[in-house]
């Protein structure tokens, strides 16, 4: 059976927003994933660096391929509005000495322990490079690339590149202190310099330093949005309150200068000036179906002023129009609690942390995945909560950096069960994206401790369980109460079909597959799958060809089920045509076994028994499981024995509409 592919969604797709000298557009594959998946986002890949002398840097820029609030970090945020710091504001930095790169190196820079500042920049490099494979490895080749621009101040490109590892990393004060300024930077570098520099100065208690940084001049694009979200709050800490309270600009588009205005809104409500908020709130929620955390803010805002049943009213007229809202439905059970307390008012704090959030939702949209972990970065650095982890932990696994994204996660206690449930089972979908199978199970058996009560965390276990061919076990979840419900969705269909199949238990696996086929008749994944089925099996070989010919039309680049298609031809006696599918098939996953293996079979029926074993061989270099790798290894030595077409041959390969019903 053509390999069964069940992960789970990746929590987001991402991609980037501007382009950067040295680094390239490139589209990538979708995951294997849910068959709802869709394709995912571009994501930065470095240039390859050219020939250079060992002496100097290659000049190639590297990089990595609501509830109660937070509790303030110690000394980060001033009270009554006062600064931290009776420092003077610092001046905007001055434009960096130009140092003429030398010629030849005389002696090489050296750190204190004798490494070479070209050594320390291959193995920050290479570590960088690896930190989406090697847990761990993207801190410690950010600080070497530290080290380097340390040695080498006059390299322009290592800044840059030190500057960004230190950014994914999540070392916004060695960013801070990296920042590349100056004529020939790019604004997608320069801008995110003094936007991590007001952050990192606003976190170590410096409000009136960091508000000058924006002063100093707006922050620009592609990092105007999370300058602009954020500035406001940070002038309110210092006691800037003519800059913290400005309208949104005229320019901003509708939604973002309703953000910016309930902003203000929260920002007038702290300085007391009621009756202005209040006019600011009521005129985000006049309108029922705007954004659900409009209509809770100004109930909040209601409820703070001890007016709860005006708060009830506004909480009821918005779940008119957004019933689904869970932000809401909380939001009503609180205010009609008997003895309820109204919630907290955001801290100067609170409202960076919700700009960085915000802004980093904006560049989700915008497929800027490496803009929204750093914006993410930051927002742990003012204002830690699992919440925002769990929310860097998916950017990270959108920006292809796995292993930074489970170290982000990581961290991540029991103390909030469904957001420890969420962070385990993202865990769990990355290793095994990184065929770590029995750690990723792991991981999904912790979630599923902790949110015994999730349909998507028992999918996703029972999904693994069959990946490791625990069948039985797989089974215990698919047929239990949670999931084998009256209206369950086609994908348990299709799991427990593929269970039933893999256990050997073929008229039980073909009704749940026909079911999953009946509930989503256009989906490839189960055409193929229930249409290989019967042409293995020899029982509805013409039928299953037409499946697979349905699913091979929807998705023509899909070398599995290309793989189904090519088979259904051998099976009926279509030898010739088989090969050339067959070798399309592998042309698109040269690293499958089984269609490895099935290209063989083909060869041999053609006369071409060389190339069969050229084949069969190949098998065995591929993993295959036990009872392929045997029977593979008596082909090799006795030939494949002759083979009858189980079925007259039908056209396959000129499929029905993708549309039709089977």
């Amino acid at each position: 059976m053509t390999s069964l592919r069940l992960t789970l969604l990746s929590f987001t797709t991402l991609g980037l927003a501007a382009a950067v000298p040295g680094f390239a557009l490139a589209q990538e594959a979708p995951p294997v994933s849910d068959p709802a998946a869709g394709q995912r986002a571009p994501i930065l890949v470095p240039a390859q660096p050219g020939q250079s002398d060992p002496a100097r840097l290659p000049p190639a820029v590297v990089a990595p391929a609501q509830g109660e609030p937070a509790a303030e970090p110690e000394d980060a945020e001033p009270e009554d509005g006062e600064p931290a710091s009776d420092e003077a504001p610092l001046p905007p930095p001055a434009a960096p000495a130009i140092i003429p790169i030398p010629t030849v190196w005389a002696p090489a820079p050296v750190d204190r322990e004798g490494h070479t500042a070209y050594g320390l920049y291959l193995g920050g490099r290479n570590l960088v490079g690896r930190s989406a494979v090697g847990d761990g490895e993207a801190a410690l080749g950010a600080r070497y690339l530290a080290e380097v621009q340390s040695l080498t101040p006059e390299q322009p490109t290592v800044r840059q590149q030190a500057f960004t590892a230190a950014l994914l990393a999540g070392d916004l004060s060695a960013a801070a202190r990296m920042a590349p300024s100056g004529e020939g930077v790019p604004a997608v570098l320069s801008e995110a310099g003094r936007l991590v520099r007001a952050i990192d100065l606003y976190a170590h208690g410096k409000a009136r330093d960091a508000t000058a940084v924006f002063k100093a001049g707006p922050i620009q694009m592609p990092h105007a949005a999370a300058g602009l979200m954020t500035q406001r709050w940070i002038a309110a800490a210092a006691g800037d309150w003519d800059f913290a309270l400005i309208g949104p600009p005229q320019t901003a588009n509708d939604t973002f200068s309703q953000v910016l205005r309930f902003q203000r809104a929260q920002l007038l409500e702290l300085h007391r000036r009621y009756d202005e908020a209040e006019a600011e709130y009521k005129l985000l929620a006049a309108n029922p179906a705007a954004q659900p955390p409009f209509h809770q803010g100004y109930g909040a805002f209601l409820e703070r002023r001890g007016r709860k049943a005006e708060a009830a009213a506004v909480y009821d007229a918005a779940l008119t129009a957004n019933p689904d809202s869970l932000l809401l439905q909380a939001a009503k059970e609180r205010v009609s609690a008997r003895r309820s307390r109204a919630p907290a008012a955001p801290t100067y704090s609170d409202g960076v942390a919700q700009g960085l959030t915000l802004a980093a939702s904006l560049a989700a949209d915008n497929r800027a995945n490496e803009f929204a972990a750093v914006y993410l970065r930051m927002a742990l650095e003012v204002a830690p909560s699992d919440d925002i982890r769990l929310l860097l932990g998916g950017a990270l696994v959108s920006a292809k950096l796995e292993a930074a994204a489970r170290d982000a996660m990581a961290v991540i206690g029991p103390r909030n069960a469904a957001v420890y449930a969420a962070a385990r089972l993202q865990i769990g979908a990355s290793l095994g994206r990184d065929d770590r199978k029995d750690e990723a199970l792991a991981e999904f058996r912790k979630a599923f401790a902790a949110a015994p009560d999730s349909q998507d965390i028992a999918y996703a276990l029972a999904t693994q369980l069959l990946e490791l061919k625990r069948n039985d076990e797989a089974l215990e979840i698919l047929n239990g109460p949670l999931l084998n419900t009256p209206d369950q969705p086609a994908a348990v269909h299709f799991v427990r079909g593929a269970a039933y199949e893999a256990s050997g238990k073929i008229a039980e696996a073909e009704a749940e597959l026909s079911a999953a086929v009946a509930d989503q008749p256009n989906e490839p994944a189960f055409l193929n799958y229930l249409g290989y089925l019967w042409v293995d099996n020899g029982t509805r070989v013409a039928e299953g060809a037409a499946l697979i010919a349905r699913a091979h039309a929807a998705e023509p680049n899909d070398g599995n089920i290309q793989d189904s298609l090519g088979w259904a031809q051998f099976r009926q006696g279509q030898y010739d045509t088989a090969v050339t599918t067959l070798e399309e098939a592998v042309d698109k996953e040269p690293a499958n076994a089984e269609i490895n293996d099935h290209l063989g079979d083909a060869y041999w029926q053609v006369g071409r028994k060389r190339e069969a074993g050229f084949q069969w061989n190949r098998v065995l270099t591929l993993n295959p499981d036990a009872e392929r790798r045997a029977e593979v290894e008596k082909k090799l030595a006795e030939g494949l024995p002759p083979q009858t077409p189980v079925a007259p041959p039908v056209a396959v390969t000129v499929p029905a509409s993708v549309g039709a019903e089977p």
